[in-house]
């Protein structure tokens, strides 16, 4: 009757853990990013009364006769399932869809977590305002480009700072150029075709170029550069011909003769470029059809001076800054952890989570490769609970307790009547 008793025990104080386990669920059932944990239960090694023996002398075989002694928790999982996303419209809000973990550091280790809800802090650093550690990630260098096979750092977003102007080094021109126009040489002549586009000098000046297109013949034009900015001088660097096929598509210039265009500043003693400026003028993408009107339009790789305004976060994790004069360029890239067992984290609070000896060391990559998930931008993970089988357990959880301190209760009755023997 002792053992009936320390097994019922057993199963008071486990079932216990299994409520204490289902409240904290139910608790957090509105926590961002929080994963429910599940309890499992084992025996405990069970008291052989007599040991099972084998077929001998025309008889069948005999079963051990065992008593169990009662139960242990075996193990308290936590489930790493996807949350339901909810949408907030906050720029610095992300949620993670499918696999992995933001990283996040207090300056001495790196903690874990699906929690997004992150903002900016007073030095532009991306952080999670309610425990203050940074979010990971990687910034560009001095050229303006990434190295993700470095250590991610702090991610520095300066919206209010300005850049300075960059200088265009390219004029992409589309567009199509009507093939029933007369040639120049034709009576009357045809009408040229002028492109007035913007290009930015090394200063961030806006420099208007005009590029006026003339049909000299079947199939073939020519094309001359000019522009209103004083003291500036435009020159073609190479053939200023152009070429198409029959079918309308251009043929000169190729990528094999490209054509360049020299802006040449005068010594004027004001403050203007010293160095002529090169830009490649790809044509590569025009046509010769029989269309009316005719549209063409010039792009450059250049912008003014102008601030940072905003900022939008890829699918990928990379981080673009938009400045006030429409220019747009990468500002960072944020890092994202995953792991061999991801059930094996540690929850260390504040919905972080730490590495253990069985959940691997955390593989840091970018979003959206090796197995990782996306990011989406204006949205919250929320909680994974499912209330339904909470509250299932939660009577399960009851009853077994129920059912275990009724063993005590009837153990006890048995223990008094054996006691009571004796009168």
């Amino acid at each position: 009757m002792m053992r009936s008793m320390f097994a019922a025990i057993s199963g008071l104080k486990n079932h216990q853990t299994f409520m204490d386990v289902v409240g904290n669920n139910i608790a957090n059932v509105n926590t961002t990013g929080f994963k429910q944990s599940r309890v499992t239960f084992q025996d405990i090694l069970s008291q052989t009364v007599r040991g099972a023996s084998g077929p001998q002398n025309g008889r069948g075989g005999v079963n051990p006769e065992q008593v169990g002694l009662g139960m242990l928790i075996s193990g308290i999982d936590t489930i790493q399932t996807q949350g339901t996303l909810q949408s907030t419209g906050k720029l610095t809000d992300m949620a993670i869809q499918g696999d992995g973990y933001f990283v996040m550091s207090d300056g001495k280790q790196q903690l874990f977590t699906r929690d997004g809800s992150f903002d900016l802090g007073t030095d532009g650093s991306l952080v999670n305002p309610s425990n203050g550690l940074h979010v990971l990630g990687w910034m560009p260098d001095a050229t303006g480009k990434i190295n993700t096979a470095t250590p991610p750092g702090n991610i520095t977003i300066p919206v209010g700072s300005g850049m300075t102007g960059k200088a265009s080094t390219s004029v992409t021109v589309t567009g199509n150029l009507d093939a029933n126009t007369a040639s120049s040489t034709a009576t009357p002549p045809g009408t040229p075709y002028p492109l007035s586009t913007t290009v930015y000098d090394a200063q961030g000046n806006a420099v208007p170029i005009t590029l006026t297109f003339t049909k000299v013949g079947p199939n073939q034009w020519t094309f001359a550069p000019t522009t209103t900015q004083t003291g500036l001088t435009v020159a073609t660097v190479g053939s200023n011909s152009v070429v198409f096929d029959g079918s309308g598509k251009i043929t000169t210039p190729s990528a094999s003769s490209p054509v360049s265009l020299t802006l040449t500043y005068a010594n004027t003693g004001t403050t203007v470029p010293t160095t002529p400026q090169t830009l490649t003028l790809d044509m590569s993408a025009m046509t010769q059809l029989a269309s009316s009107p005719s549209s063409l339009t010039g792009n450059t790789d250049g912008a003014s001076a102008g601030t940072l305004t905003s900022f939008t976060v890829g699918e990928g994790g990379d981080i673009t800054g938009v400045y006030s004069n429409g220019y747009k360029q990468p500002l960072g890239q944020m890092a994202m952890a995953s792991f061999a067992n991801p059930d094996g984290l540690e929850k260390a609070g504040g919905n972080l989570f730490s590495t253990s000896a069985n959940s691997g060391n955390a593989q840091i990559g970018t979003p959206d490769t090796q197995g990782r998930g996306t990011i989406a931008t204006g949205f919250l993970e929320g909680s994974n609970v499912d209330l339904a089988q909470q509250f299932t357990n939660m009577i399960m959880a009851e009853r077994g307790f129920q059912a275990n301190s009724k063993v005590i209760t009837t153990s006890d009755e048995m223990l008094q009547d054996l006691v009571d023997l004796k009168h």
